[in-house]
């Protein structure tokens, strides 16, 4: 799973064979104990939560 960007104590991932769960082109975002699933390019969170100051992060 390669890493694609790490700040602030978040990491981001591209898994790029990984389309069977979510149908639309993703990242998968981790911080401490949470995970998230996010759309690109809307940054819409598809599964998962994230602490609202992290979700911003991402977003941005």
């Amino acid at each position: 799973m390669p890493v694609i960007s790490m700040f602030y104590g978040v990491i981001i991932y591209l898994y790029y064979q990984n389309n069977k769960q979510h149908h639309r082109p993703h990242i998968h975002v981790c911080y401490q104990e949470h995970e998230a699933v996010f759309s690109i390019p809307e940054g819409e969170i598809l599964e998962g939560t994230l602490p609202k100051n992290k979700l911003k992060l991402v977003q941005a």
